[in-house]
This record gives structure tokens, sequence and C-alpha cells, in this order.
């Protein structure tokens, strides 16, 4: 899927193709024309001048856009140096350059929906191309002693390395001018894309298709470079060289043009969705549309990253915090319109990551001991939070001889662990839960949470002086906890379960898909047993506290609580793009504490800890002044 621009008139396309197309022959051919500075052919010289020519006029046709100006200029640059008769390097990098700039500016179309069907093209190739390139696409078939200028041999592995499969495609479409190359635009548009993967897989041979396979299936950070379709058909294999190296870019040709279907059928589909919508923001943010790139990464993680992140977090915590850490980073540099090369760099460290991120999710890495433990870690970290405070409130209530009041603590949880069932069975079998309605009940969950804590943080600290607790008790407490309280308590104690349980499911549901139920359920079973053991000792050692120390303790606790749930509030809704990201490079990633390297949510901390101390001050001088 390529990037809709406003304001892009389908008219245009056209233009687009054709200059792409005469820019991809300038850089190809050029070296037939030009060599040490001195023309070789005449007709090739005046082919290449006339193309470069063409080229600037219908650029100059295209609609106004803010890359307009950038694409004219690298088109004036071309012609200089061209009449001015530089190196075929040269010329060449800079035409790939500018057809590269053209397509981000003004997309088209560049890739099949589907996979070629290359049985047909063989076909087809006998029966429209043989008889003049040759059966073996060596340039000599039989007619080809008739044609000036002779045809293509697309054996010459030198040309075929400055060609794309969608230069190819251009060229089978719309024909070649002064050539025997005529339009093939009558043929379906599959058939034609058939075409240029076979007559493109002449120059690398079999032999090398094997070795090829072997480097697709075995290094994941070649599979990122073919996130789909478009960009095999818009890559050169000269461009793959200076990545790969010669040998290995022919292999992996020789391989991909046999079998793209390869690029298509992914294992780790979710991760080459991630990297499509990485290439097209890029993509959209060189044309100018801000707003088109912030929500195209914005979808590389909520569509393509969240599904995987529960198996790399438990795989790989490591490198699932750096990549959240490179995705804000990538967003932040996008909304604040930096300069493309800072917002490129940031997007292909971020594919980079993903790469390793696929390796770290292949299937071979999975085992018993890796669910196990993921399984213990998610439910003891997502399950303390919330037991820290359902057991508060329990002690709470057991302390101020209110057991009438218990059921609704314990139906708060109670119901919350249901509705997380029941959430599992709606997302297992009705429904997708989206990576954005993940993040945003954790972060409006976690907020909520928050708020209620930073209140009831600073009225336990209020009462943790003797006199004004008996005070209280005398006063209040039986009004305090009316039916209308217990039903809030209700309400609390079931958001704070169940936004732990909402991200628990959502990450068991990936690990049982990896095949090792028993080695996960025996994890969550060692983490609940754990938990038990925690609550236990929480509310036996809480009652043989004096009131005003459990209260003081009690304070502490939920104050700190509080402030991560603060911080994780904060950051759950900008992950799903509510909020905006505001790098802070010098601040550390610690989850467990809430704390994420983002201006906003060390602001929402930093607040936090103010109305907190504020409170506690304010409290305890109300205290003391009624004694």
């Amino acid at each position: 899927m390529m990037v809709s621009l406003p304001g892009r008139a389908l008219a245009s396309d056209a233009d687009v193709q054709t200059s792409w197309r005469l820019l991809d022959y300038i850089g190809v051919d050029y070296a037939g024309a030009v060599s040490n500075g001195q023309v070789i052919s005449s007709a090739e010289y005046g082919e290449m001048t006339e193309f470069a020519a063409q080229v600037e006029t219908r650029l100059k046709a295209l609609p106004e856009k803010p890359a307009k100006e950038d694409l004219l200029r690298r088109s004036a640059t071309l012609r200089s140096a061209i009449a001015a008769k530089s190196a075929p390097a040269v010329v060449a990098e800079q035409s790939h350059l500018l057809a590269s700039a053209l397509l981000a500016a003004y997309p088209v179309p560049l890739a099949p929906g589907t996979p070629p069907d290359l049985n047909r093209a063989a076909k087809l190739y006998a029966e429209n191309c043989a008889s003049c390139h040759g059966v073996n696409g060596d340039g000599h078939g039989r007619d080809a002693a008739k044609l000036d200028p002779p045809p293509i041999a697309f054996t010459d592995k030198q040309r075929a390395d400055q060609r794309s499969l969608f230069g190819l495609y251009q060229v089978i479409s719309q024909g070649l001018d002064g050539t025997a190359m005529q339009s093939f635009e009558a043929l379906p548009e599959a058939d034609r894309w058939a075409l240029a993967f076979y007559a493109g897989h002449f120059a690398y041979p079999d032999a090398a298709a094997s070795e090829g396979e072997r480097l697709w299936r075995e290094r994941a950070n070649i599979r990122s470079k073919y996130p789909n379709l478009a960009a095999l058909v818009g890559t050169t294999p000269a461009a793959l060289a200076r990545d790969l190296g010669p040998k290995n870019a022919a292999m992996l040709t020789a391989f991909l043009r046999r079998h793209p279907d390869a690029v298509t059928a992914r294992p780790d589909g979710s991760l080459a969705l991630t990297r499509e919508r990485l290439a097209e923001s890029l993509t959209a943010y060189r044309a100018g549309d801000r707003k088109a790139a912030a929500e195209l990464a914005l979808s590389a993680y909520l569509d393509g990253f969240e599904p995987v992140e529960p198996v790399l977090s438990a795989r790989d915590a490591a490198l699932m915090a750096r990549i959240e850490t490179g995705m804000a980073q990538l967003r932040a540099a996008i909304g604040q319109g930096r300069p493309t090369a800072e917002v490129e760099a940031a997007n292909r460290s971020l594919a980079n990551l993903f790469a390793e991120a696929e390796a770290a999710l292949a299937p071979e890495r999975a085992s018993g001991a890796s669910s196990f433990l993921g399984a213990f870690g998610v439910l003891l970290r997502e399950g303390l939070e919330a037991l820290l405070i359902v057991v508060a409130m329990i002690a709470f209530l057991k302390k101020t001889d209110r057991p009438d009041v218990l059921g609704y603590v314990h139906g708060g949880w109670a119901v919350a662990l249901a509705a997380g069932v029941a959430t599992w069975f709606a997302a297992t079998y009705f429904i997708t839960v989206s990576g954005a309605s993940r993040e945003l009940t954790e972060g409006f969950g976690s907020l909520f949470a928050a708020i209620i804590l930073l209140s009831v943080g600073i009225w336990m600290h209020g009462k943790s002086n003797a006199e004004a607790w008996q005070r209280y008790v005398k006063a209040k407490v039986s009004a305090a906890l009316s039916r209308r309280s217990g039903w809030f308590l209700f309400l609390l104690s079931f958001v704070v379960v169940y936004r732990e349980v909402f991200e628990t499911i959502l990450f068991y549901a990936a690990l049982w898909a990896e095949g090792n139920g028993a080695a996960m359920l025996a994890g969550a079973g060692a983490a609940a047993g754990l938990l038990a053991l925690v609550a236990w000792m929480m509310l036996r050692y809480s009652a043989r506290l004096p009131i005003t120390q459990f209260f003081s303790w009690s304070s502490v606790l939920i104050a700190i609580l509080a402030v991560v749930l603060a911080g994780k509030g904060i950051a759950g809704l900008q992950e799903a793009g509510i909020l905006g990201v505001r790098p802070l490079v010098d601040v550390p990633r610690i989850e467990i504490l809430g704390l994420f390297p983002t201006r906003e949510s060390v602001l929402a901390q930093v607040t936090a800890i103010v109305v907190l101390a504020a409170g506690f001050w304010f409290s305890g001088r109300s205290s003391a002044a009624t004694e």
C-alpha cells in the first residue's frame, strides 16, 4: 500500500512513471555513451541528453508540492552532469537518487498486488519476447539480427545489476522510444509484472538461488530489507550489493526473482506490517505530509508491534524497551518537523531494532523455559500493583472493624477477573483487541487509579497521628463508609484489577500461541502462589501493626503506587497516540517505577510528588493544629 497524499492528481501518474522510466534508462545506459569524459556513441549520448530534457519538462508539469523545487534542482544538476560528460558512476547515482525522490514526492503504484505467476510468465515470454531477446534471454533471438539497436541481453549481469524490476515493468508497459521495443499495455497488469520478474531472473543463475534461499531464511536483517513487494521491485541489485556485498546480493536476487511469494509468506506477519508502515511513514514525510507520516509511524507500533510485544517481552525485555524508546524518538522527530535526514536515521534505527526482534521471535527461540519465565514474570509484575492496592483496602476495612463493606472490595476484584475472562473469550473468538485499545485501557485506568490514590494517600497520612485517628473514628468513620462509599471502593477495586487483568490476558494469549502451554500454566501457577503468599503476609502483619503505624506505612506505599501509575498512565496514552512525545535522553527507563524517558511522563510523576508532598504537609499541619 502506498500513502495517498492530498492533492495528487491521478492524471500525473503517467508523467511520474514515464519520468522514472527515463531516469532508470539514463542510469543504466549512460555508460554506453560516455567514457573517461569522451563521447563513445553519439547516438547514445544524444538519447541521454534528450531523455534528461524530457524528465525536466515532465517534472515542471507535475502538481505543485513542497518537494517539487528540489526535484527540479536535481534534474538541472543531472542535465549539467550529462552536458559536462561526467563519469557514468556520477550520472547513474544522480539519476537513481532523483528517481527515488520523485516517487517519494509523487507516489504511484509500484508493485503487483500479489506475487506474479512465473509459470504463466514463461509462456508469455516464449510468445512475446523470445523471438528478439532469445529463449535464454541472451539477446540472440531469431529476429535479433534485423533490429537496430539490437535487443537487450537480459543475461548481461552488469546491466541487470543497475535495473530494478519496476524499471523492467515500465519498459514492458510503455515500450522504449527509438527502439523496436513496443508497448505491451494491452496485456493485463499481472501479466506485465510476471514478465518483468521472468526477464529479470536470467542474469542470476539457478545455482545461486538455493544459497539465496538460505540467506533469506537465516538472516532477519536481510528479510527486513523487503517488508513488501514494493520494496522488492523497487530495489536494484547494485543497491543491495552496497549493503550485503556483490555475492550475497546476487544470490538473494536469484532467489527472490524466482520466488517472490517468499516476501508475502512471512512467518512474522506482524513485523512485516510494522516495516511496511515504517517505509510508508518515511515516504510520506519526504513528501511533506507530516500528519500521514505520524499516523503511519503510530500504526507501525500499534498494529504491527503491539501483538508480538508480549512474546518479545518474555524473551528479550531489554530489546523491547529499546524498541519503545526508538518508537518515541521517531514520533518526536516527525512531530517536531525535524530535518528529513534525522527522521530517516530514526526510521532506519528502528527498522534495525525490528530486525533484531524478528530474530528473537523466531520459532526456534521458543522454549519451555522462556514460556515459564514469561508467564511467571508477566503475572507477578502485573498482579503485584493491583494486589498491593486491594490488600491495603481490605486491611483498612479490617482495622476499622467494617467487615460489612468488605463485600464491595471483594466484589470489585472478582467482577474484574470475570470481565478479564470475558475479554479473553471475546478477543479470541469475536473481536480483535487493537494496540490502541490496549494502551488506552492501561493509560486511562492507570491515571484514574493514580488520582484516587493521591487523595487516599494524603488522607491516610493525615490519620497517622493517634489523636487525629481517634477523633476521626468517633466522628466520621461510620458515615464515611456508607453504601455510596462502598460502591466507590467497588469501582476502585474493579479498575485497578481489570487494568492488570486486561494486560495479562493479552500477554498470555500470545504466549499460549507458542505451543508451550504446560510450561506457561506452570509459570502462571508459580506467580499466583507467590502473590497469594505476599497477600497473606501483608494481611497477617498489617493486623499486628498499631493503627497509626499502619496508616503511616500505608500512606507511603499508596503514594509510591500513585506516582508509578501516573507515569504509566501518561506512557500508555502516548503509546496510543493521544499525547505527544518529547524524549529525555538522560532519563533511564525503569518500568517497575513507572519511569519513562519522556518529558510528559516525568512531568506527571513530578506533579504527583509535588501534590503528595503538599498534601502530606497540609494534612500533618491540620492534625497538629487540632491537638
